[in-house]
This record gives structure tokens, C-alpha cells and sequence, in this order.
């Protein structure tokens, strides 16, 4: 080429012009290059983008032991409770025993004016001697066939109404000296001496308190799980305590409260002036195996009822239905656990169970240290 022709060149075709040529040239040459690729390589169908798993922090929570009590408020009975009544009318000659004054089964507690009563048994008694001898000789005849034997009828019947009339003046004299029922103290005296007394009148009151009764109604919930002859601590007034057990548990709840009526046997040794008071009631129960954590763990499950959300060996997680024990300041005490779980610490309100998660231990060896302990009390626990 010419000089000439070059210098010509060189005018009409700018560095502008050249730079957008060589872009446009460029850019048909990849476009051609990423068509034919496309030809060559078929893509990849239904290729699954990569799962990331949602990780979540996990601990050991380990079951203790734990004593459970039921706790009721109750009313305080003597064991035993009689009011001495007056069998026979009378005047009231003698008063053998006070108030406050311990007697013994059988024991006199006071005596009222005899009126005719012992005469009357001195009657009765010959009466029946009388018809006795009557009796035996009508046999003897009889024997020879000089008696017949609806007399010997007639005075077996006899000789048995003499016996009932002897035995009514024998009672009647009895009823003269009144005496105590059973074992215990005079709680009360309601007649003094010279005092006129009818039949029905009350005479003494006869209370038995070195055993107490205890009674109280639990709620139909909770009355299966107290039982005949389980412990009971009784607190009392001036945070005394006595100690009992569980004697009877009624059959049938009380259609009006749905629950059950207890009774309760104390020991009262002091005999301590606590009958006819109230009293706090606390029925021990057989021990359970619970766990312990912060109750923000707990949280509804599909079915609705209250659980916690833990992970299995797999990584699966799993929602267990749990029944709270007690609720303190040091956490929640709950029961219905496996003895050891893997249990959700956060994160456990962003997974459902089934859903597949990421575990992060953490605190296992706090975990593991806190499981040698058992639990002393409600709120005291292996995990937090």
C-alpha cells in the first residue's frame, strides 16, 4: 500500500470508531461461544439447591428423684368425742371426777339419787328365784306324769320375763353411778351437785385426744394419687407439728365440690389443745423422677397440650408432653420425661417436630455435675 493510501486510511478511521468496533466484535464472539457451549453440554434437570440445616443449642437435662407432698387444709377431731348422757332421772349426789380430769374406761364420773331403783332390783331378784323354783318342780312332777306339760310351758315363760324384768332393775341401778365410755379426759361438766336431772340431760363431756382425727377433701385431679397409709405432716398452731397417716379415702366424691373426703389418724403425744382447729395437711407421696429447666422452655405442642422441645440421637426434633410439678423462682419442676433427653435451649421456637436441626452442645459438663445431686426440693434440678 501506497503512503498516500495509508495516510487516507489513517483520516477517515478514528480511535473512537476503532475501540467501538473491536467492542462490537468482542461481544458477537461470546455470544457465539456460550451458544455453542449450550449445544454441546445439556443442563442439569431438577438439581437440588443445598439444605442448610437450622442449628440449634442444646443440653443434658438428667431426671432426679423427687419427693412430692399433696397439701391439703384440714379440720383437727379428737379420736373419740361423748357426751355422757343421764339414763335415769335423779338428783345429782355426787360428782366422782372434774374437768380436766384423765379417766379410764369404765371409770365413775358421777352418781344421781337412787329413786327406788334398787328396791325395785331386790324385787326383780326374787321374782326370779321364785319362778326358778316353780320351774324345777313342775319338771320333777312332769317326770311322774303329774304334771302336764303346758304348765311346765307356762312357766318357762315365766322364769323368762322374770329375767328380762331382773335385768331392766340391774341396768337401772347401773345408770345410777354413770361411767366413762373409754379412755381419755373430762372436757366438760354440765350438772353440779343437787342438780335435778331428767333422762336425755347431758351430763359430762369424754374426750379421747392423745390420737386426733384429721379430715379434709381433696380434688377429684388429685385423688389418685393418695393412698391408704401414706405419712402425713400435720402443721398446727404455733408452727407445731404432729405426725399421722392417711386411714380412709372415700369412694364416691361430693357431687357439689367434685372431691373426695380423706381422714387422717395423728399422733398427739403433748396433747396439745388443738382439737376443733384447722390445720395444714402434708401427705407425703411416692417420689418421681423430674427434670428442671427454665420454664421459657415450655411450650405448646401440635396436640396443644404443655411440652418441651428436645432432639433425638438423629437430630430429629421431638416434642414430649410434660406435666408441671411446681413452678418457683429457681425454675420449673416437671414430670413425664425419658430419665435423660437432649433438650432445645434456644432456638426452639424457630423448629417443629420432625424438622431436621443442627445441635450445638452446651454446658454439658455444667449439665453432668448439677445430675449428681438430687433434687432436695421442688425448684432445685439438673438442668436449668
Amino acid at each position: 500500500m501506497s503512503a498516500a493510501l495509508k495516510n487516507t486510511f489513517s483520516r477517515r478511521i478514528s480511535p473512537v470508531w476503532l475501540a467501538v468496533l473491536m467492542a462490537l466484535v468482542l461481544g458477537l464472539w461470546l455470544l457465539l461461544g456460550e451458544k455453542r457451549s449450550a449445544q454441546d453440554e445439556a443442563p442439569l434437570v431438577g438439581a437440588p439447591a443445598e439444605e442448610t440445616l437450622h442449628q440449634v443449642e442444646t443440653r443434658w437435662s438428667v431426671a432426679q428423684p423427687l419427693a412430692r407432698e399433696q397439701v391439703l387444709q384440714g379440720q383437727l377431731q379428737p379420736w373419740q368425742q361423748v357426751e355422757v348422757m343421764a339414763q335415769v332421772s335423779g338428783r345429782v349426789e355426787q360428782l366422782s371426777r372434774q374437768q380436766g380430769d384423765q379417766v379410764s374406761a369404765g371409770e365413775v364420773l358421777l352418781e344421781l339419787s337412787d329413786e327406788g331403783r334398787s328396791m325395785q332390783l331386790t324385787q326383780a331378784r326374787a321374782n326370779y328365784r321364785l319362778r326358778q323354783t316353780e320351774l324345777e318342780s313342775t319338771r320333777k312332777l312332769r317326770a311322774s306324769n303329774y304334771a302336764t306339760e303346758t304348765e311346765i310351758v307356762r312357766l318357762e315363760g315365766e322364769l323368762a320375763r322374770a329375767g328380762a324384768e331382773l335385768e331392766a332393775a340391774e341396768l337401772a341401778v347401773q345408770y345410777n353411778r354413770p361411767v366413762a365410755p373409754f379412755d381419755g379426759v373430762v372436757d366438760r361438766r354440765h350438772v353440779d351437785v343437787g342438780e335435778l336431772v331428767q333422762s336425755g340431760a347431758e351430763l359430762m363431756s369424754v374426750v379421747n385426744v392423745k390420737r386426733l382425727k384429721a379430715t379434709a377433701h381433696i380434688p377429684q385431679q388429685d385423688a389418685s394419687r393418695v393412698a391408704v397409709g401414706q405419712k402425713v405432716t400435720l402443721e398446727v398452731t404455733g408452727g407445731r407439728q404432729l405426725q399421722g397417716v392417711v386411714r380412709f379415702i372415700s369412694l364416691a366424691a361430693d357431687p357439689q365440690t367434685r372431691s373426695f373426703y380423706v381422714e387422717i389418724e395423728a399422733q398427739n403425744p403433748e396433747l396439745w389443745r388443738v382439737a376443733g382447729g384447722s390445720a395444714t395437711l402434708r401427705i407425703q407421696l411416692p417420689p418421681v423422677l423430674a427434670h428442671q429447666f427454665s420454664p421459657a422452655l415450655l411450650r405448646l405442642g401440635p396436640d396443644g397440650q404443655l411440652g418441651v422441645h428436645a432432639v433425638d440421637e438423629s437430630g430429629q426434633v421431638i416434642n414430649y408432653p410434660v406435666r408441671v410439678v411446681a413452678i418457683t423462682n429457681d425454675g420449673a419442676t416437671v414430670e413425664g420425661l425419658p430419665e435423660k433427653l437432649q433438650v432445645i435451649t434456644q432456638g426452639a421456637g424457630f423448629v417443629e417436630p420432625g424438622q431436621q436441626v443442627e445441635t450445638k452442645l452446651v454446658s454439658a459438663s455444667d449439665a453432668e455435675s448439677e445430675a449428681v445431686s438430687p433434687l432436695a426440693r421442688p425448684g432445685m434440678g439438673a438442668a436449668e
